[in-house]
């Protein structure tokens, strides 16, 4: 890693960490950077992994007001959270590098379009919840063990997928659905990260570069929330994520 692919790195974490701390997304910019940092595409996404996978645990402690109890369905979960994370970092770490490259433009593009869909969910959620929605813990489990698995594979826009799953299937208020979403977030990203560790397909100088970027770029993005308006910085991350997505097409599609 030379100089400039540092401070790209270091760059694309202190953008990944401020629109995290403002909207999420920062796998559309992190992992990318890594990529064009020139790191084979399953190293890239493991290292990307543990590169946030501080940012994500840390979000799950925010709100230690609204941390469920440990009740069947939570438990169930979270279970199922690690299980499926197993489950997708071991298909990762066995998917032929050329067939991965092949699906990075679906990945990026299909976590584009979930971060771009976040407002509706969230929205619904809200709903749904001041309707009194029914908790339905086997329903719960079985929707999210395919995206426990998505996210030990590849992660982004987990989270929209979670909070999605959770207006189904829970009663709860928003902000405390947001907690169990941060939490199993955390928890999926840092059993994928033990795998990826163990197996040492980690590389380890760029995914600290990003890491640090990331954890700077959250203390700023925290600021920043006081003064910039969250629909700016959104609209910027679906435009990246578009734009990537179609340059990717093209990379491993057309050339």
């Amino acid at each position: 890693m030379d100089g400039q692919s540092g401070l790209l790195l270091f760059a694309a974490g202190l953008a990944g960490g401020v629109v995290t701390a403002m909207v999420g997304g920062a796998s559309l910019i992190t992992f990318p950077a890594l990529l064009a940092a020139g790191l084979p595409a399953i190293v890239a996404n493991a290292s990307n992994t543990v590169a946030l996978t501080p940012g994500n645990l840390a979000a799950g402690l925010a709100d230690l007001e609204r941390i469920p109890r440990w009740d069947r369905s939570f438990a169930s979960l979270a279970l199922v959270s690690v299980a499926g994370s197993v489950a997708g970092a071991a298909l990762l770490l066995a998917t032929p590098e050329k067939a991965f490259t092949a699906v990075v433009p679906l990945l990026i593009g299909f976590a584009t379009l979930l971060f771009a869909m976040s407002g509706r969910i969230r929205l619904w959620m809200l709903s749904r919840a001041a309707g009194g929605a029914t908790p339905s813990t086997g329903w719960n489990s079985l929707l999210f063990a395919p995206v426990a698995v998505y996210g030990g594979y590849f992660g982004a826009g987990m989270s929209v997928m979670i909070l999605a799953i959770l207006s189904v299937g829970r009663a709860d208020e928003f902000r405390t659905a947001n907690v169990i979403k941060n939490l199993l977030s955390g928890l999926t990203s840092f059993v994928a990260v033990v795998v990826f560790v163990l197996q040492g397909v980690v590389a380890w100088p760029p995914t600290l570069v990003v890491m640090a970027g990331a954890v700077i770029g959250g203390f700023l993005g925290g600021r920043l929330a006081r003064v910039l308006p969250p629909d700016l910085m959104r609209w910027i991350v679906i435009t990246v994520g578009t734009v990537l997505t179609l340059i990717y097409a093209r990379r491993y599609w057309l050339s």
